[in-house]
């Protein structure tokens, strides 16, 4: 299906007017220029523009950032509440969860090495803690 600029003047349209909102307030809010949101508003140049253009319009119309983008698609928009995800960012974020993980890990291993000698200073000084008590009380026992 071929964009539907058309559909995204009417959505904007519409959406600034229940809002009460004008051109100057869709401008300050998404802080887009003028000239992009008159065209947008208008449908004066059907030409590409970046999500991020969309996105913005979105959020200042109290939208998901993802609404324009399904209305452009001829989609459903998302609903206010629904996570927002962008495929092109998903393998850098799930590198960057690895990376994470693998950091915990090695701070885990370090810290059960640390754990374990301490465990092993501990036992040691109990049981010479627990053999001195038990002479101790042989001692005290014998006189």
């Amino acid at each position: 299906m071929a964009d539907d600029w058309a559909a995204v003047a009417r959505a904007i349209n519409e959406r600034a007017a229940e809002l009460g909102l004008r051109q100057r307030d869709l401008i300050e809010r998404s802080r887009l220029s003028k000239a992009v949101v008159g065209e947008l508003t208008r449908n004066a140049a059907a030409r590409r523009r970046s999500a991020r253009t969309l996105e913005a319009l979105s959020i200042a119309l109290d939208w998901h950032p993802r609404h324009l983008s399904a209305v452009l698609a001829g989609q459903q928009p998302p609903a206010v509440g629904e996570p927002v995800h962008r495929p092109d960012e998903v393998p850098a974020r799930l590198a960057a969860i690895e990376r994470e993980l693998r950091e915990l890990n090695s701070r885990l291993d370090q810290w059960r090495g640390v754990d374990d000698q301490r465990f092993a200073q501990v036992s040691t000084t109990l049981a010479v803690l627990a053999e001195s008590a038990t002479s101790k009380g042989e001692r005290g026992a014998g006189q």
